[in-house]
């Protein structure tokens, strides 16, 4: 289990805070240089590949999974995460456990998936293993955020 990250000792960002501004930043410069869809896809393939073992399996297990139930959405990296975006917006991401010191991989929506659900509804699910049920659950999470 990956050790919890910690403030700096002046309360501001962790350090694996600072790393995902930076790669943020990074992306979008890419994104004004006019970075094509294949660029975008294989980052997010690079970020895939450089996960561990165990966040790997699930993240390239979720990607294929993604990408097969909403071909439509474009794949590229957000905060060096892998993300799928409709129309620029990113729709929902893959947190590896490893980026932010956590004990599991999470997939997390953002606010423009369709999830919405009365007055209280999750927008992040931990994810240890894909098996058959959970394959089933991201797929129809999937369909519903996309709307």
């Amino acid at each position: 289990m990956a050790p919890a990250t910690e403030q700096d000792s002046s309360g501001g960002f962790t350090a694996e805070e600072k790393a995902a501004m930076k790669e943020r930043a990074a992306e979008l410069r890419a994104q004004k240089g006019g970075r094509k869809k294949e660029a975008d896809l294989q980052a997010l393939l690079d970020k895939i590949a450089e996960m561990p073992p165990a966040d790997q399996e699930v993240a390239a297990g979720l990607h294929t999974l993604i990408t097969e139930t909403a071909p439509e959405l474009e794949p590229r990296t957000w905060y060096g995460m892998p993300a799928y975006a409709r129309d620029g917006k990113v729709l929902l991401f893959v947190q590896p456990a490893g980026k932010f010191g956590t004990r599991y991989c999470t997939l997390g929506f953002n606010d423009n998936a369709q999830l919405d659900d009365g007055v209280m509804w999750p927008t992040g699910y931990a994810v240890t293993q894909l098996t058959p049920a959970v394959k089933g659950r991201v797929a129809a999470l999937v369909t519903r955020a996309v709307g």
